[in-house]
């Protein structure tokens, strides 16, 4: 640390020696509000061991009262499901319906946008900010990076495709109709919309690995686009268990969801598969 601040000291411009300062001033805040998490996590286990407040207090030196304020001070644990710093969010994209790539730009579907700001929301409370790009209609997305969220259908990426044929236990398949496939169990998992035309989707929710092999990114997909937002609503339900099921660790799991089909509003989000571990 203390190279750090030696480096930034000995800028000789004084603009960039601020610019630099304030860069690094950065870093240390998200490293102060990572630390902070990691110890109200340890702290909530263990008292969800059996320890007293009293007990944590003697082994960390501290007053009792001092327990419960670092206890609720920091993000909540579940922050690290998604990551530790500004998040980017990738959402899909398309050429606009019935106009040449060269006479239009890439769109994004409605509920996409909607996925964005809520998820948005999701984390400003966990002291995330966020930003969204648009994957071209190429499909081609940089997947080798921290702190990502991407939410697009395989069709609309062959990346994305690629990484999917990883999972042996869930999948995208297309007969009648696009549906997800429990590979374990031969259930298959087809939308409402497609079957009875009600108001209901399907989505697939995981933590794959990047392509460098280097980490992983949490990909949220339906079989049509209302899916994501089902998958999504589940999050903001249910992030604290699931996140106490798989921690950062690779999984698979299916949503469904039901919605307002004039508003598109979830109204509602269930767990119908296992949720599948891809690490021993």
């Amino acid at each position: 640390m203390h190279e750090e601040i030696q480096r930034v000291a000995q800028v000789e411009v004084p603009v960039e020696r601020a610019k630099a300062a304030i860069a690094l001033m950065a870093d240390y805040q998200g490293r102060v509000t990572e630390l902070s998490r990691i110890r109200r996590e340890a702290i909530e286990e263990a008292a969800a061991a059996g320890m007293s407040q009293s007990e944590i207090a003697t082994l960390l030196g501290v007053s009792r009262g001092r327990v419960g304020q670092l206890a609720a001070q920091g993000p909540p644990p579940e922050r690290a499901f998604f990551g530790t710093d500004l998040m980017t969010i990738s959402l899909g994209g398309k050429y606009e319906a019935g106009k040449a790539p060269a006479e239009t730009g890439e769109v994004v579907a409605r509920e996409d946008l909607d996925n964005f700001e809520h998820l948005r929301k999701l984390f400003s409370t966990l002291k995330l900010d966020a930003q969204y790009e648009v994957i071209p209609p190429t499909g081609i997305v940089n997947l080798n990076r921290d702190n990502h969220v991407v939410v697009c259908g395989p069709r609309l990426s062959p990346i994305i495709a690629q990484v999917l044929e990883g999972d042996d236990n869930l999948r995208f398949q297309k007969d009648r109709a696009w549906h997800l496939v429990d590979l374990k169990t031969q259930e298959l998992y087809r939308s409402p919309m497609d079957e009875d035309g009600s108001a209901g989707d399907v989505g697939y929710l995981a933590r794959l690995p990047r392509l460098d092999g280097r980490g992983t990114f949490i990909y949220i997909a339906g079989i049509h686009a209302i899916g994501a937002n089902g998958v999504i609503h589940y999050l903001e339900n249910h992030l604290p268990e699931l996140y106490r099921d798989v921690r950062t660790r690779r999984f698979s799991t299916l949503i469904s969801c039901r919605y307002d089909p004039k508003t598109l509003e979830v109204l509602e989000s269930t767990r119908v598969s296992p949720i599948y571990r891809h690490e021993a």
